[in-house]
């Protein structure tokens, strides 16, 4: 659309609102929503035809009725983010690309994880070591061109402190794809409950979508004291495609859920947020932004750990921790819609630093 329709504003001034950020982020974002909803039951169907059922952990009594529910729903949310991205994106920008490939790259090794579940009819994907060897290998390659991008930086902002930002160099690298991987990770371990993880990856999205606008418009970014970054701007329309597809994906995925994203799903969103927070310079701030995600990854490393050191003790009564929350009797309504009403806050917050300097 961008492509077609832009030239012609030399003779049709309407046409001129096509070269508006705003403006096609916000028909990026319907475009998801709306081609994700129109596709969502018949690709529903098709994955039931297939038999490709979700295999339930059946320490948790509640989630055996949810046995047999069709997994691989990320791949209705690729399907849509591309459709609204394509249609609504300048395609000559390349961090519009490696967003694309970080997205394509990390759904990759979830759709292999979800295959190979689906086939050995149990929970057990490819090994631990060879999911994080893939993620590596993606992540490291997409910062190795990201790195050598003239107007790139190595900095690190620090959220509240617009004087300090160390240069990191080529350590920036690895840097940047702990980050990747550590919130692909932690959106795989929220993925639990129903709508439980795309809640906050919708809100994620959308912060990042302002972060995004604001890092590549020059004098905004000037008078907010960030990081201003050429061209960066435009990923805020693949943003808003996030948050659409998302959204649209919510519609079936919401309790009790008619579908699962499954492992294609969360890696994807998860590392494709951990690279939106490095392109926008953001990085710490994601942990503000990505809380419930960092929470949760952190309620299972300290989970394994206090049962190693203790000899077999544990904190909670069961990790990832929203379903400690389950074991304690709370509804599984009651806790989705909580972990969203605190993403909410914590995505305000992280917003509400753009003004402290």
């Amino acid at each position: 659309m961008y492509h077609l329709l832009t030239p012609l504003s030399s003779e049709f001034i309407v046409f001129n609102v096509f070269r508006y950020i705003t403006f096609r982020s916000v028909w990026a974002l319907l475009t998801a929503l709306i081609v994700s909803i129109l596709v969502g039951p018949a690709f529903i169907r098709f994955l039931k035809r297939l038999k490709f059922g979700q295999y339930i952990c059946e320490d948790v009594e509640a989630h055996r009725e949810k046995q047999g529910t069709p997994t691989m729903g990320g791949l209705l949310i690729g399907f849509s983010l591309l459709v609204g991205v394509l249609l609504w994106a300048d395609l000559t920008n390349k961090y519009i690309w490696l967003s694309i490939v970080v997205f394509l790259g990390f759904g990759a090794i979830g759709f292999w994880d979800d295959y190979l579940k689906i086939s050995r009819k149990n929970n057990k994907g490819i090994s631990a070591r060879t999911k994080m060897s893939c993620q590596i290998v993606v992540s490291s390659l997409v910062m190795l061109v990201l790195y050598f991008l003239p107007a790139y930086s190595t900095e690190l902002s620090v959220p509240f402190f617009k004087n300090f930002s160390p240069d990191f160099g080529i350590f920036y690298i690895p840097f940047a794809v702990v980050v990747m991987i550590a919130t692909s990770n932690g959106v795989n371990l929220t993925d639990g409950l129903d709508g439980l993880a795309i809640g906050p990856t919708v809100i994620a999205a959308m912060c990042f979508a302002v972060f995004m606008y604001v890092a590549g418009h020059a004098a905004m970014a000037s008078y907010l004291q960030i990081a201003s970054i050429p061209g960066v701007g435009e990923v805020t329309v693949f943003c808003s495609a996030m948050a659409g597809a998302g959204l649209g994906f919510l519609w079936f995925n919401a309790y009790p859920a008619q579908v699962f994203m499954g492992d294609v799903g969360s890696l994807s969103l998860g590392g494709t947020l951990g690279f939106l927070a490095v392109l926008c310079k953001q990085e710490l701030l994601l942990l503000i932004v990505g809380a419930v995600f960092a929470v949760e990854a952190m309620s299972v490393i300290l989970q394994v750990g206090y049962y190693k050191i203790s000899g077999g003790k544990r904190i909670f009564r069961m990790a990832p921790l929203h379903h400690h929350f389950e074991m304690k009797g709370l509804p599984e309504s009651k806790i989705i819609i909580r972990f969203w009403i605190m993403s909410i806050i914590l995505g305000l917050a992280a917003l509400s630093s753009l003004k402290l300097r």
